[in-house]
C-alpha cells in the first residue's frame, strides 16, 4: 500500500507528537455501541513519517524490543466495560466526559468506583488506587441534582485518593456569565473530551458518561490495549486539564489550585497563557520521549521482524481557546491532500462543518460520503424550549449545504446520508479514509470533535487518527463503517419537500446567528 500522501500530513506537522503503535494484531465485534478492540505489541514513539514512507519497501528496520500483549474481545456494552475495567484496575482510573449523568447506571457505576477504591484501601500490600476525574463546570453542575453531588460521597470518603476537576471555558465570565441561563451558558465552551482509562488501557470514543450512552444512544468506541505509553500521555492531558480547572472540594466548594489564575474572575489572557504552557509540557514531555526511544539500540528485535510494523496511533488535540489547535491543522491537511479516487466517509451527529472544512469538502477531488442524524434520531429531537427547534436548524443547515452541492454540480462526489433507527439517537463522529484503488480505509479519525465550529474554536477537544497497512484491521474499520452507513438513507432534493422536514421561517432566520453556538 502507498502511503506517502498519509505521511506528507503528518510530516507537515512536527508538533503531532504522540506516535506509534507497531506489530498490531486486531479484531472488532460490532456491538450497538461498535467497539473497536485491538491489541497492541509495543508502543514506539520515533519518527512516525520515515515509517510510513519506508515500511512498504520492507527496509526501515525498527531497533527496539517489542512485548506481546494478548488480544481480548469485548462482546458487552459501555457502562459494563467501564465497570469491569474499573473493578480490576491497581493503579489509576483516569476518566474526562463533558458530564456525568444522575440515573440508576450513572449510580452504579459510582457504586463501583467507590468499592474499587474501598478495595484498594483494604489491600495494604498494594499501592492505593487513584481516581482522577475530569468533567465541565457548566454542565457537570446544572440542576440540583448534578455530576457533581453524585460524585461529592466518593470525594468525602475518599480524599486523598479521589481528584473531581470542572473545567472552566475562560470565555464565560463578566456580564455574560450573569446572564446566561443554565443550560445556555454551556454553548460557550465545554471540555468535550472523552476519554477513560484504566492502569494501561484506553477507551478514546464521543460518549458521556451518561444512560443513553449505555442504553439507546449510537457511538463509536476504540479500547487501546496495555499501551502504557498511550495512556501515560492521556493521564497527563487529563492530568494538565484538570491543574487548570476549578476543584471540587467535599463541601461541594471549588478552588484553584495554587499558582493557577482563574478562569472567570482571572485576567482572560493571562488564563490562555498558563493554560497554554501547562499542556504544551505534556506535549513537549512527549517530544522528550519520543526523542529518547528512537535512539539507536544494539540489541535485536525480540520475536519482531521486519515489515510488521504496520499500525499507528496519533493523538490530536484541539484548545483553541488556549492556543491549541493541532487536530484542526491535521483535519484540514487531510482534507485538502485527500486525492481524485481516494474516499472519505465523514460522520456526525450533528452536521454543521465549519466554513474552512466545508470549501475543502466542496473544493476537493475525494469522493465525500456524509453521515449524519435524520431529525427523528438527533439529540435534541423532542427537547422542551428552544432546544427541540435545533433538529429543525439541522435540517436546514444540511438543506443549504445539499443545494450548494447540487448547484456546484457535485452530486456524484459529495453525498449526504441520514442515519435511521428507532428508539435510538445518533452521536457517532469521526472518519474512515479510502485511499485511491483500495476497498479498505487505511486511517479513521475517531474522538470527540464533531467537524463544527464548536469543536474548532469553543471547546476542549481529543481525537486519535489511526493509520493502518493491517489488512484485517483495515476490513474491520470497513466493517464499523458499513455497519453504521447501512443504516442510513441518502439524501435527494425530495427529501426536503416531505412533511417532517419543513422548517419555520423564524428558525431559518435565527439559524446564521446562532449555528456557531450548536
Amino acid at each position: 500500500m502507498h502511503l506517502s500522501l498519509l505521511a506528507h500530513v503528518l510530516y507537515c506537522f512536527p508538533s503531532l507528537i504522540v506516535t506509534g503503535l507497531v506489530g498490531v494484531r486486531c479484531c472488532i465485534t460490532m456491538t450497538r455501541e461498535m467497539y473497536l478492540l485491538f491489541t497492541v505489541y509495543h508502543f514506539l514513539l520515533s519518527d512516525i513519517c520515515e515509517q510510513i514512507l519506508n515500511t512498504h519497501t520492507n527496509t526501515h528496520k525498527h531497533p527496539h524490543t517489542y512485548t506481546h500483549t494478548l488480544v481480548h474481545l469485548l462482546f458487552v456494552c459501555f457502562s459494563f466495560s467501564l465497570q469491569a475495567r474499573i473493578k480490576t484496575a491497581q493503579r489509576r482510573v483516569v476518566m474526562a466526559s463533558l458530564y456525568l449523568g444522575t440515573g440508576q447506571l450513572e449510580q452504579e457505576l459510582v457504586d463501583c468506583m467507590e468499592e474499587a477504591l474501598q478495595r484498594s484501601q483494604d489491600n495494604i500490600h498494594a499501592p492505593d488506587l487513584k481516581v482522577n476525574i475530569l468533567l465541565d463546570y457548566t454542565r457537570g453542575s446544572r440542576g440540583q441534582i448534578n455530576s457533581r453531588t453524585m460524585l461529592l460521597p466518593l470525594l468525602q470518603r475518599f480524599t486523598s485518593q479521589m481528584r473531581v476537576s470542572l473545567y472552566h471555558t475562560p470565555d464565560l465570565r463578566g456580564l455574560l456569565r450573569l446572564l446566561v441561563p443554565q443550560r445556555f451558558n454551556e454553548t460557550i465552551g465545554v471540555q468535550h473530551i472523552k476519554v477513560y482509562l484504566f492502569d494501561d488501557s484506553v477507551i478514546i470514543s464521543g460518549a458521556n458518561l451518561s444512560d443513553s450512552y449505555f442504553t439507546n444512544r449510537q457511538d463509536r468506541y476504540v479500547l487501546l490495549e496495555n499501551c502504557r505509553e498511550v495512556a501515560d500521555f492521556f493521564s497527563d492531558l487529563v492530568e494538565a486539564v484538570g491543574d487548570i480547572s476549578l476543584q471540587l472540594q467535599p463541601d461541594d466548594s471549588v478552588t484553584m489550585l495554587e499558582g493557577m489564575v482563574h478562569p472567570y474572575k482571572g485576567n482572560r489572557q493571562d488564563f490562555s497563557v498558563v493554560a497554554r504552557k501547562r499542556i504544551m509540557e505534556v506535549v513537549n514531555a512527549a517530544h522528550v520521549r519520543q526523542q529518547l526511544m528512537s535512539q539507536p539500540e544494539d540489541s535485536e528485535d525480540e520475536g519482531m521482524s521486519e515489515g510488521e510494523d504496520d499500525t499507528w496511533v496519533f493523538p490530536l488535540v484541539q484548545m483553541k481557546p488556549l492556543g491549541i489547535q493541532v487536530d484542526e491543522q491535521v483535519t484540514q491537511r487531510l482534507l485538502t491532500d485527500a486525492g481524485p479516487d481516494s474516499t472519505v466517509f465523514l460522520t456526525s451527529g450533528y452536521f454543521n462543518l465549519t466554513r474552512a472544512y466545508m470549501r475543502l469538502v466542496l473544493g476537493a477531488g475525494a469522493s465525500y460520503r456524509i453521515l449524519t442524524a435524520s431529525p427523528e434520531v438527533n439529540g435534541f429531537f423532542g427537547a422542551k424550549g428552544v432546544a427541540g427547534a435545533i433538529p429543525a436548524a439541522y435540517i436546514h443547515i444540511a438543506r443549504q449545504f445539499y443545494n450548494q452541492v447540487c448547484r456546484l454540480g457535485q452530486q456524484e462526489r459529495v453525498h449526504l446520508h441520514e442515519y435511521h433507527r428507532s428508539q435510538w439517537t445518533f452521536h457517532a463522529k469521526g472518519l474512515w479514509y479510502y485511499l485511491q484503488g483500495q476497498d479498505r480505509p487505511c486511517l479513521t479519525l475517531i474522538g470527540s470533535p464533531n467537524f463544527g465550529y464548536r469543536s474548532v474554536h469553543r471547546d476542549l477537544e481529543a481525537q486519535i487518527a489511526i493509520v493502518t497497512e493491517n489488512e484485517e484491521l483495515q476490513s474491520q474499520l470497513q466493517e464499523e463503517q458499513e455497519t453504521l452507513y447501512r443504516r442510513s438513507t441518502e439524501v435527494s432534493g425530495s427529501t426536503f419537500e416531505q412533511p417532517d422536514r419543513h422548517v419555520q421561517l423564524w428558525v431559518k432566520l435565527v439559524t446564521p446567528l446562532i449555528k456557531n453556538f450548536f
